[in-house]
């Protein structure tokens, strides 16, 4: 087990050794008081498209507060694009009475009534990327439209606005949802065309760093290596996203899968769920349930972690130091066979021997340390483990 230190040993084994701790310093506090720790929850997007409707919604809130994932932590339901169709004579945002029947402040409280949060789509140009109508000109009554439905949650886009600045439309939206009176997530969504990581932080809570992440290995890999770069951004209250899961969408391995959550974890990206939840298989849920990851993403510190070492650039090593003065630290193996990954205690920062080695996979102990942690990492894999001073 890990023995927690003295606070003021925290604080100093956090962010005091720079050389080590690449990108680690104090976050600065959000404005809002918002998404203190990175933002959980389920997204419609990367599974259903277009393919949304009020019973999808209400099955899936159903199914996470029925399968344990509302008491792990994942709290936000978010619709993304083509819940729209229209404006009406006032101007106000029409959902598709098809599809949503009872209107979308019915289905926020249904959300609402099973312990949830619920979040909303727009865009910030005139239309969503599915051509739906977006925000431009609006924004302050839609903020008060969602406000009054009771979103806890909008995700705003950047499709059809080419011809505007970015800093400039994401802080009206901004602005218009402070003015709007409810306490409201702000994620924002122009893929890191804009350099985000130098304004956001100061406009809203998440911004994507990526472009559009796919069920691939590939995939996931680019935009790990093109989240890392903008560590030092992130911090209680705004945070770098290198976009959804694609836990359980069946495009990739288990390895693959467990490989993706670790490595969002370490980064403490978003934990938005983007699969089926009213099909949740076994190994699924042992993925998106891990508390002991989810523990790691969701750190009071909230430092995001980096890349300490590699090899070749296939065998690497991610560490993220944690409030308590240990480190969460993942051995990744993005090669195509098995291999050994090690670290010493020392480039992870801790001085105290024996350390104590928690397996977050495996559940277990491991015994402690006087030099390095290593293990044997599966192709396109992660062992992901908890160091930290011995009892």
């Amino acid at each position: 087990m890990i023995r927690p230190p003295h606070a003021l040993t925290v604080l100093l084994a956090a962010c005091t050794t720079a050389l080590l701790l690449p990108g680690c310093r104090p976050p600065s506090p959000s404005g809002d008081g918002l998404a203190r720790t990175p933002p959980m929850g389920w997204n419609s997007w990367n599974h259903f498209g277009c393919d949304v409707s009020e019973q999808l919604i209400k099955e899936t809130a159903d199914a996470m507060a029925a399968s344990g994932m509302r008491e792990a932590g994942y709290e936000h339901v978010v619709i993304d694009d083509c819940w729209q169709v229209a404006r009406d004579s006032d101007g106000t945002l029409v959902a598709d009475p098809e599809r949503f029947p009872s209107g979308i402040k019915a289905l926020a409280d249904y959300v609402h009534g099973q312990g949830l949060k619920f979040g909303i789509y727009t865009d910030a140009g005139l239309k969503t990327c599915q051509g739906r109508p977006g925000s431009y000109g609006y924004e302050a009554q839609d903020a008060r439209t969602f406000a009054a439905w009771g979103v806890d949650y909008v995700k705003v886009d950047w499709c059809y606005a080419d011809t505007l600045d970015a800093v400039t439309q994401y802080t009206r939206v901004r602005e218009a949802l402070r003015a709007a009176g409810r306490p409201i997530v702000f994620s924002i969504c122009e893929w890191g065309q804009n350099h985000p990581w130098h304004w956001a932080p100061e406009v809203g809570n998440l911004w994507r760093t990526t472009t559009d992440i796919e069920d691939k290995w590939t995939s996931v890999l680019d935009n790990l290596d093109i989240n890392s770069q903008y560590a030092d951004a992130a911090g209680p209250g705004h945070w770098n996203d290198p976009d959804m899961l694609e836990v359980g969408n069946g495009g990739m391995s288990w390895d693959e899968y467990r490989a993706h959550f670790s490595l969002w974890a370490i980064m403490a990206a978003p934990l938005m769920a983007g699969n089926d939840l009213r099909r949740l298989d076994d190994s699924t849920r042992a993925v998106l349930l891990n508390r002991e990851v989810i523990a790691v993403d969701q750190d009071s510190l909230g430092v995001q972690g980096t890349l300490i070492w590699q090899q070749g650039g296939a065998l690497q090593v991610w560490m993220k130091p944690l409030a308590d003065g240990s480190r969460a630290v993942a051995l990744l193996n993005r090669s195509a066979a098995p291999a050994e990954v090690g670290v010493t205690l020392k480039r992870l920062g801790l001085l105290a021997r024996p350390a104590a080695v928690r397996d977050l996979w495996a559940h277990a102990d491991r015994p402690a340390v006087s030099d390095r942690v290593r293990a044997t990492v599966p192709a396109h894999g992660v062992v992901m483990l908890r160091v930290g001073p011995a009892q």
